[in-house]
């Protein structure tokens, strides 16, 4: 029950800064918002504020929101002016309405990493062999407690993000080490009693504290994440990384849990990387999302006028229709992966 109302909150809180982003800059722009609604499907509750047009609803399940605001759709609601519709704004005005849910995600992150760092002080970027286990794979090819990584198979690693990630892809396969930049060791993984391939060592960050160190840690933490969000994307497509990698509701349920056992500092850790994933998918330029839209403005600032409004309605139907085919396929995997493995 206690993981439950973790998940309710960590997701509802996310998508609550995410949507209130559009919110806000469509109120400032003075575009007529129907409705916010935190959470999906039956309205569990549902109110208006004195003098505000808007509905303000709680859907009963916490995995997305919405700001619906007159002039998205095709048809032309007659009752709402016309310059209080999103076709009537300025280009800019339409960009930053679309763009603010990324952006309110962005800065969340930045600022639970900050607060993360300020509690636990700052890893440094390089990563270095904090243990090796005895008669391990690691200790057989000679890697040494305290050598610092630089490459992995070729690939430079600079932060343990790099690090996993490209562990994760070479899973169950040998991998080359460049040390210290002078020397390189290959290590071949051995299976384990329960059919796991281990290398055999871990993996270690100085530890630095201080406000400033907590400023750095956290924009260049965020830098990292981001780099390594378009590194999986492309182990996907090109096939190093299976769709199985992936998580969905089901998969964050069952993270949420895990972490709340682990401290206060983990929790706000993985509600700024969820914030960041948020922001991160809604920009990618693919229909349904927040950058599919701010694509179409961008086509239109190239051609000199809009899309036609049904053209976009449609491709982002069927978008959102793949949408919803992925992430059921993602959370088939996640239970599989959970329950049954």
């Amino acid at each position: 029950m206690l993981t439950l109302i973790y998940f309710i909150l960590i997701l509802g809180f996310i998508v609550l800064i995410h949507e209130g982003g559009h919110f806000f800059f469509a109120k400032r722009a003075g575009i007529y918002v129907y409705e916010f609604s935190i959470g999906m499907g039956p309205k569990i509750f549902k109110w208006k504020r004195k003098g505000d047009e808007t509905q303000y609803s709680i859907g009963l399940f916490p995995i997305g929101g919405y700001v619906q605001m007159a002039g998205e759709s095709v048809e032309v609601d007659e009752n709402i002016p016309k310059e209080k519709t999103m076709q009537a704004k300025t280009w800019f005005q339409r960009f930053f309405t679309i763009i603010a849910g990324v952006m309110m995600n962005f800065i969340l992150a930045i600022i639970l990493l900050f607060v993360v760092a300020l509690l636990n002080g700052a890893p440094s970027k390089e990563v270095y062999i904090g243990s090796v286990i005895d008669n391990s794979a690691a200790q057989s090819a000679g890697l040494q407690v305290g050598e610092q990584i630089t490459k992995l198979n070729g690939k430079k690693v600079n932060n343990s993000d790099k690090l996993m990630l490209e562990l994760s892809v070479s899973a169950g396969k040998t991998i080359t080490l460049e040390l210290d930049g002078k020397r390189s060791i290959t290590i071949t993984p051995i299976k384990d009693a329960e059919g796991n391939f281990k290398y055999g060592f871990g993996v270690k960050n100085e530890i630095e504290k201080g406000f400033l160190a907590s400023v750095k840690y956290a924009f260049t933490k965020f830098i990292s994440l981001i780099e390594q969000m378009f590194m999986i994307i492309w182990y996907l497509i090109t096939g190093k990384l299976a769709l199985n990698n992936l998580s969905g509701p089901v998969g964050i349920y069952n993270l949420v849990g895990e972490t709340a056992k682990t401290g206060f500092a983990n929790i706000l850790y993985l509600v700024g990387y969820l914030s960041l994933n948020v922001g991160f998918i809604n920009l990618l330029p693919l229909p349904a999302f927040d950058g599919g839209r701010v694509l179409f403005l961008i086509i239109e600032k190239i051609k000199g006028k809009p899309v036609s409004a049904k053209v976009e309605n449609i491709v982002h139907s069927i978008g959102f229709a793949l949408l919803m085919l992925l992430m059921i396929a993602i959370t088939y995997n996640d239970i599989v992966r959970i329950f049954f493995s």
